[in-house]
C-alpha cells in the first residue's frame, strides 16, 4: 500500500498504549495519529480527522470498547485489545480485524495488522472493479431506490446520520437537485470512483471536474465555497494541484 493508514489507540491505561505505539512504529505504512484515554477522547479525535484503523481496549470506564465499537463509522475498522478472553464472541459479533489478549507480542500484532492490510486491500480492489464498470449508483430515498449517474454529482455532503448528493441542475431528473439518504459519507465514498471523486473533508466528497476554483483553505463547485479539512490538505493540494 503506498498511502499508509492512519490509526489510533484507546485504552485507558497508559502503558498498554505506550506497547501498541511501539511495536507499530516497528511497521511500515501504519502511523499513529493519537493516543487516547477513553471513548470520549476517541469520538472527538474520530469526528474531526480520517482515521482508517482504531486499537481498541475492550474494558475501559464509562464507555466500553464495545459500545464505542458500535457508534462509530463502520468504514472505520477495529482491532480489539484487553486482559480479558470473555469478550472475544462480542468483538467478534462487530466484525472486528482481530482481538488481541494482552500482554500483546510484537508478533501478534504484525499478525493482526497484515489481517487488516489484507482486508483493506480486497475490499479497495472490489470497489475499483465495481467503479470501473459503471458509471452510476443507485441510493435509497423516501423508500426508494434512485439511480444516479456520476457525471450529475457535484459533490456529497454528510449531513448527520444522512447524506446529501447535490446534484448539476443540467442533468436533474424529475426536478430532483439533491437527494438525501440514510448512509454514510464513507459508505458512498466506497461506491465513487477514485479517479473522479475527491474526498477534501470528513463531510465533503467533490467530483474533480465540477471543481471551478480553489485555495489553501476550499475549493469552488458550482460557486459553492466547500472547506479542505487539515486531515485531508495535504493530499488534495497535491492532486489538485498536478491535476
Amino acid at each position: 500500500m503506498s498511502k499508509a493508514i492512519s490509526c489510533i489507540i484507546v485504552d485507558d491505561e497508559a502503558i498498554a498504549r505506550e506497547v501498541i505505539a511501539s511495536h507499530l512504529s516497528h511497521i511500515e505504512n501504519i502511523e499513529v495519529l493519537a493516543q487516547c484515554k477513553n471513548a470520549i477522547e476517541a469520538f472527538n479525535f474520530i469526528s474531526n480527522n480520517a482515521v482508517d484503523l482504531v486499537f481498541l481496549d475492550i474494558n475501559m470506564p464509562e464507555i466500553s470498547g464495545i459500545a464505542f465499537a458500535k457508534s462509530i463509522n463502520k468504514a472505520i475498522k477495529i482491532i480489539f485489545t484487553t486482559a480479558y478472553r470473555d469478550y472475544a464472541v462480542e468483538g467478534f459479533d462487530l466484525q472486528a480485524v482481530d482481538y488481541l489478549l494482552k500482554p500483546i507480542a510484537f508478533e501478534r500484532l504484525l499478525k493482526a495488522v497484515n489481517r487488516y492490510f489484507e482486508i483493506a486491500t480486497n475490499s479497495k480492489k472490489a470497489s475499483t472493479l465495481l467503479s470501473e464498470h459503471q458509471d452510476f449508483i443507485f441510493v435509497r430515498s423516501n423508500r426508494r431506490m434512485l439511480k444516479v449517474d456520476f457525471d450529475s454529482i457535484l459533490y456529497v455532503e454528510s449531513y448527520s446520520d444522512y447524506v446529501k448528493i447535490h446534484l448539476n441542475s443540467s442533468i436533474k431528473s424529475n426536478s430532483v437537485e439533491t437527494i438525501v439518504t440514510r448512509e454514510t459519507i464513507s459508505a458512498i465514498e466506497a461506491k465513487l470512483p477514485k479517479k473522479h471523486f475527491l474526498r477534501i473533508h470528513r463531510s465533503y466528497i467533490v467530483r474533480l471536474s465540477k471543481i471551478q476554483s480553489f485555495t489553501n483553505e476550499e475549493v469552488t463547485v458550482n460557486r459553492i465555497a466547500l472547506p479542505i479539512s487539515r486531515s485531508y490538505k495535504k493530499e488534495v493540494l497535491k492532486l489538485l494541484e498536478n491535476f
